[in-house]
């Protein structure tokens, strides 16, 4: 069985001004698993792919990218399957665009991995699995965001909180905690898909300084995020 990825349309824009992947996570179960269409880490970013294309008006398209194999593997990881995804979409559009990456889990730590690619415009963690080794290459001038979780017990807030205070000596990074939230984001799901979707309008239709302040981190109170 040949393991490709694949790169799935939410919706269709004519012309848009920007694209925007979605990245879903997911831990690997065995080698060279197929990614499916029904995993649980594929379908929690469906919502969130939808809020980013209805908050895009019709001027961002929105891709959902499902990776050639779960997990991370030392040959090939997901950063892999989204270069591959960058270089397909311009001929997809016939035309060139400035992208944003989403991310969960290990989705996330691909996003900010890949996003000194040189069509990327910025990029969104959602509760990033990350390793304290990691070190995002060539995000220089481009705005990230990273969601967390308070209660998370899969991804550690502690290792993205630090992560993102290095990242803020480079580039403008924002780290938002979520009181209360979980690893799979289920009872905390509108704030993250809320400022996932306002990041990326604002990187990619505003411009840059438009997304989030350069901060090191900032709360989100239990109750804006029920």
């Amino acid at each position: 069985m040949k393991l490709e990825a694949r790169l799935l349309p939410v919706g269709t824009v004519r012309q848009p001004r920007g694209a925007v992947v979605v990245l879903h996570g997911g831990a690997r179960r065995r080698e060279n698993m197929r990614v499916s269409p029904a995993q649980l880490s594929v379908l929690r970013m469906i919502p969130i792919a939808r809020r980013i294309a209805r908050e895009g008006r019709g001027e961002l398209v929105v891709f959902r990218l499902l990776n050639s194999r779960r997990g991370w593997e030392t040959e090939h990881t997901p950063v892999h399957d989204v270069r591959w995804a960058l270089e397909q979409i311009p001929e997809m559009l016939r035309r060139t665009v400035p992208v944003c990456l989403v991310g969960h889990s290990l989705g996330g730590r691909a996003a900010l991995l890949a996003a000194g690619e040189p069509s990327v415009a910025g990029a969104v963690a959602l509760a990033p699995w990350v390793l304290p080794s990691d070190d995002p290459r060539g995000v220089e001038g481009k705005p990230l965001l990273i969601v967390h979780g308070s209660e998370d017990r899969v991804a550690s807030p502690a290792r993205a909180a630090a992560l993102a205070a290095r990242l803020h000596r480079r580039t403008e990074v924002s780290f938002v905690l979520v009181d209360g939230a979980r690893h799979a984001m289920l009872r905390h799901h509108r704030e993250f898909a809320r400022r996932a979707a306002e990041f990326v309008t604002a990187t990619l239709l505003q411009g840059p300084g438009s997304a989030q302040p350069a901060i090191a981190q900032r709360r989100s109170a239990r109750s804006a995020a029920a």
